[in-house]
């Protein structure tokens, strides 16, 4: 079997296959950042297993995180989504995924995409670390700091400099992947700093 990162841990299907297959893939695509954005900051003060078990929960609820779609949503949309147990029924997070969809959907008219204007705080390319050991890996950086800085400024809530940094790592806009996993190098890892 594959060395992992530790985090990924090996009995929870889904994080596994999440760390396999998804956590640090570069992607470029605006829906999938516009998840991660939602889900990166709902997960503030869970754990990162909660929200994935109920990430399916999210794509049905908040309109497959179809940010058009969820700009709409009026107050009653609100009230009737925090008695769902299928995500977490948080007023705050729930209020703000409607204010971030808004927000996303100007960010995109200013710089043609919401990955031009996100990829931009990392120059458009990922940034390789070379971490040993998840005690290595930072909870905030130079460039999540930046991103989280112009983002509250726009507006947007549930930005804070360490959710900025877990939507890089999860966006692949950072490959936090340890050396020792077998994902390090094949996302671009090429070796201790």
């Amino acid at each position: 079997m594959a060395n992992s990162c530790g985090w990924a841990g090996e009995t929870d299907s889904l994080m596994v296959e999440y760390h396999d297959k998804e956590w640090g893939v570069p992607t470029h695509d605006d829906q999938t950042l516009f998840e991660f954005l939602i889900l990166e900051g709902a997960q503030a003060g869970l754990s990162w297993s909660t929200i994935l078990n109920k990430r399916e929960n999210y794509r049905r609820l908040f309109a497959n995180f179809d940010a058009a779609r969820v700009a709409r949503f009026s107050s009653r949309k609100v009230e009737s989504l925090l008695k769902d147990a299928g995500i977490v029924r948080n007023r705050l997070k729930v209020n703000g995924t409607v204010t971030n969809a808004k927000l996303f959907l100007e960010v995109q008219k200013e710089f043609g995409s919401f990955s031009e204007y996100l990829w931009g705080f990392v120059g458009g390319q990922p940034i390789q670390n070379a971490w040993a050991s998840l005690s290595d890996i930072p909870a905030q950086t130079p460039e999540s700091d930046a991103m989280s800085k112009d983002l509250r400024q726009r507006g947007f809530k549930f930005v804070g400099p360490t959710i900025c940094y877990a939507l890089m790592q999860a966006t692949g806009m950072v490959n936090d992947h340890e050396v020792s996993c077998f994902r390090y190098r094949e996302l671009g890892g090429r070796g201790r700093r």
